[in-house]
């Protein structure tokens, strides 16, 4: 297998820029509900996942339509990551911005997006 390695230096920098744009630029406080303790936090987290998830749809579809589902992944492992690092019965318990521990599941819910962000890049950068 070769792997394109302009490609993947170009996804690499679209999708820093693409996490950055839809993490904190686009998401709004309707978004940072996500959190809620009952499952009123589904449609604010689906539409901020569905940011992200359509910002790698657009770039996917122009490289290579036929992975067209790794927008599909990046939503579910969006959507996943964010409640899991959210939700007041899971890592959401770590919310006061002093401790240790908001900081490493911050870092964890980072380097998760980023992680699917380097599959999304290689499979696309092997596939051009």
């Amino acid at each position: 297998m070769t792997i394109n390695v302009e490609i993947l230096l170009w996804l690499l920098i679209f999708f820093q820029i693409k996490h950055f744009i839809a993490d904190f630029v686009l998401q709004n406080v309707w978004m940072l509900q996500k959190s809620r303790a009952d499952w009123d936090f589904v449609p604010p987290l689906a539409i901020h996942c569905g940011v992200h998830a359509g910002m790698s749809l657009a770039v996917i579809l122009y490289l290579n339509p036929m992975f067209w589902w790794l927008a599909v992944l990046d939503f579910l492992v969006h959507f996943t990551m964010d409640r899991i690092k959210a939700g007041p019965r899971y890592l959401g318990r770590y919310h006061d911005v002093r401790s240790k521990a908001f900081w490493v599941t911050f870092g964890i819910d980072q380097m998760v997006h980023h992680m699917t962000h380097l599959y999304i890049a290689w499979v696309l950068a092997s596939h051009t």
